[in-house]
């Protein structure tokens, strides 16, 4: 746990610690909570047929930048051979989804552009802070920071100049940066001037949200995501298979010594433009790696053992009803999906289709971003 303490410049340490210290230390949990994961189910209740919307509905068009994801019944969270799952991941549990429709792409910066030019939006990382929402999720009296740093900005990455001993001190490579925001995603000075097919990124849940509701679209659940991220392979580790060889060819990831050296064997170092990388069998791109993806399901370390103790079958799950972190029980958090171009195996390889963080719903970093989700009722009720 990050000391709340430590110096002003770091203050993202007040905005991001439930995030921040999940990929390293969560890995330190796996351990510590194994024994507390149940692997046998009990006598299985008796299965009842379900109705699924398996294909696509005679009529409905498929909205433009969309796939149809098939309707169907999978094993959510870690497969038994994927020796990096974590303890949140476990144990799997039998989860089915009607049919929907999903960006093939993440949203991109030209996509966002047009949303904040029809509404004027402005996202939650251009906004001034809010100490007293912001302290509402502190520890009771954690000092206000100075004035001087509590201006509108958002978490980029930086890379260190030396290898990093202890992978679990996440301040050595990020930073919280004033003017850092999606227009800006690496700083003030930077741009996204000739990158409209790049994912947008420094977006909050709220900001998420806003776009959905004009877009007439919404969130993804973490069994939608799952489902779609999985495409025709049900059991394995990534979605092209468990060969981690392909890596580089399939996904945007760190290549190299984090969070030193990024050999872009990959053929980027942070971000990378959308469909730069082969797609799922589904049709949708970076479902692996490039940037993380808002669910709309609270993140709950309890949920998945509660789920599968129920040993009920359970169709189109929205996730806990309540959030809850062991590691931080101020936090209010949603789930994201799909890694980002910071992971690496040393640190938490969320490349993997189970791999799931939690990040608060006002936090904005470089490398998350967000795709939507429209299911058939959505579309014939848009008509």
């Amino acid at each position: 746990m990050i000391n709340i303490q430590m110096k002003p410049k770091l203050l993202f340490s007040l905005i991001l610690v439930p995030f921040l210290q999940q990929c390293k230390s969560e890995k330190k949990d796996n351990v510590q909570v194994a024994e507390k994961v149940v692997t046998v189910k009990e006598v299985q209740k008796p299965k009842q047929d379900l109705v699924v919307i398996k294909e696509k509905p005679a009529g409905i068009t498929t909205p433009e930048g969309m796939v149809w994801v098939p309707g169907g019944t999978i094993n959510q969270g870690a497969v038994p051979q994927d020796k990096m799952a974590m303890s949140h991941e476990k144990p799997a549990h039998e989860v089915t989804v009607d049919g929907f429709f999903m960006d093939a792409t993440e949203v991109t910066n030209a996509q966002f552009a047009k949303f904040v030019q029809a509404t004027g939006y402005k996202t939650i990382a251009e906004r001034a802070i809010d100490w007293e929402e912001m302290k509402k999720q502190l520890p009771e009296g954690t000092p206000k920071p100075h004035d001087s740093i509590m201006q509108p900005g958002s978490l980029t990455f930086k890379k260190t100049k030396s290898p990093v001993a202890n992978l679990y001190d996440f301040s050595q490579w990020w930073r919280w940066t004033i003017g850092a925001n999606w227009k800006k995603p690496n700083g003030p000075k930077s741009s996204i001037k000739g990158k409209d097919d790049y994912p947008v990124v420094h977006i909050a849940y709220e900001d998420a949200q806003a776009y959905c509701e004009w877009a007439g679209r919404r969130l993804p659940t973490e069994a939608e995501w799952e489902r779609a991220a999985k495409g025709n392979h049900t059991n394995t580790v990534y979605f092209w298979g468990d060969d981690e060889s392909k890596l580089s060819k399939m996904a945007n990831s760190w290549e190299g010594q984090f969070p030193t050296t990024n050999t872009k064997i990959d053929g980027y170092e942070r971000r990378a433009p959308v469909k730069s990388y082969p797609p799922n069998d589904f049709g949708l791109y970076d479902m692996a790696g490039n940037v993380w993806e808002w669910t709309s399901d609270w993140y709950n370390t309890r949920y998945y053992q509660e789920v599968f103790e129920a040993n009920e079958q359970i169709k189109n799950p929205k996730g806990a009803t309540t959030p809850f972190n062991e590691r931080d029980p101020y936090a209010k958090e949603k789930v994201m999906k799909g890694g980002s171009f910071l992971c690496n195996a040393s640190y938490c390889a969320s490349y993997r289709i189970s791999s799931r963080m939690a990040t608060s719903l006002d936090s904005s970093l470089e490398h998350l971003g967000f795709r939507t989700v429209a299911t058939v009722d959505m579309i014939e009720k848009s008509k």
